[in-house]
């Protein structure tokens, strides 16, 4: 038997843990050099300190019991923390509270956790997959099973289009967001975890970088709306002047950032979520991930997870 997961986010490792447990061969690949997929993580120096900054997801919530055990291993670890039950809402000039589930952070940022969960596994970096194909195959390699643990777009860029998987992940479009960090020379916004900002033409929200590390850095983490995102795809760095204009605006800051840099995530979020958590065909193609539910954090883990063991069953009954 032996398995191939395309993708070292969250729902690829997830997948591969339990297939790893259950003593079925798997190999997990990524053109990245880091796991963690869009639960990401840049390390930058922070007042002469290098320290990570989250780039991708902003946090996460816990609803499903298993994925709460995880969490709890991840928190007695010291890799996860809780953060805030209640953000802030940014309603044109008026500054609102939501409440609602704990949020939870990571002191060594989100794609540490991530990591955590991939140690002991056959993780190959760098490691950039063609074109999947009937048999399955990777890249003409045949295998029992390959899942593709990735945005629908992305994994169509991969699938061979005879393959019956292909429907699936053209059914729907997909968000971009840019993300842009901003350290400032002091921490000059008041109290702020993180925000939502409603009906704004360029932001959707702000989150406090050293609160929900819980360092207090003076570190600002903004994310566009798409049509922003959309504008400025082929040169997300001329984005920054807009963000950080409108971060001053919304947050009263009239300093200048110390440094600012720019991400782009041209496949953020999917535009309707799914109501069945992963796709395994009778080709042996899987798919898998935060699109196959609601985009959450929990829903990749979810996804990966249950996908695996769907894996497992069908290997172990051949």
């Amino acid at each position: 038997m032996s398995v191939v997961v395309v993708g070292a986010g969250l729902a690829g490792v997830a997948c591969a843990r339990v297939l790893a447990d259950a003593g079925v061969p798997v190999r997990v690949l990524d053109r990245a050099h880091t796991p963690g997929g869009r639960m990401a993580s840049r390390v930058h120096a922070v007042q002469g300190v290098d320290r990570p900054i989250d780039t991708g997801a902003a946090y996460f919530t816990v609803r499903d019991p298993e994925f709460a055990g995880v969490v709890a291993g991840w928190r007695t670890a010291g890799l996860a923390r809780p953060w805030t039950s209640e953000l802030a809402v940014l309603d044109h000039g008026e500054r609102l509270r939501a409440p609602g589930p704990m949020r939870w952070a990571a002191p060594g940022g989100l794609r540490s956790l991530v990591a955590a969960l991939a140690e002991g596994l056959v993780v190959e970096l760098g490691h950039e997959v063609r074109r999947v194909g009937a048999g399955p195959t990777v890249d003409g390699e045949k295998a029992d099973v390959v899942v593709l643990a990735m945005p629908d777009p992305q994994a169509l860029q991969v699938l061979d289009p005879c393959l019956g998987a292909v429907a699936l992940a053209a059914d729907r479009p997909w968000r971009p967001v840019l993300a842009v960090a901003a350290e400032y020379g002091e921490r000059c916004w008041g109290e702020l975890p993180a925000a939502f900002v409603n009906d704004h033409p360029v932001l959707s929200l702000i989150a406090d970088d050293g609160a929900r590390r819980g360092d207090a850095a003076p570190v600002l983490v903004a994310h566009t709306v798409s049509d922003v995102a959309r504008r400025f795809d082929a040169d997300p760095c001329a984005a920054i002047p807009l963000v950080v204009a409108a971060m001053g605006e919304l947050l009263g800051i009239t300093a200048e950032p110390v440094w600012t840099q720019a991400y782009r995530w041209r496949f953020a979020s999917p535009e309707r979520d799914r109501s069945v958590p992963f796709h395994l065909g009778e080709d042996g193609i899987g798919l898998a991930g935060d699109g196959w539910g609601s985009a959450r954090i929990e829903t990749a883990w979810r996804s990966g997870t249950l996908l695996g063991r769907e894996v497992v069953r069908r290997l172990t009954r051949l």
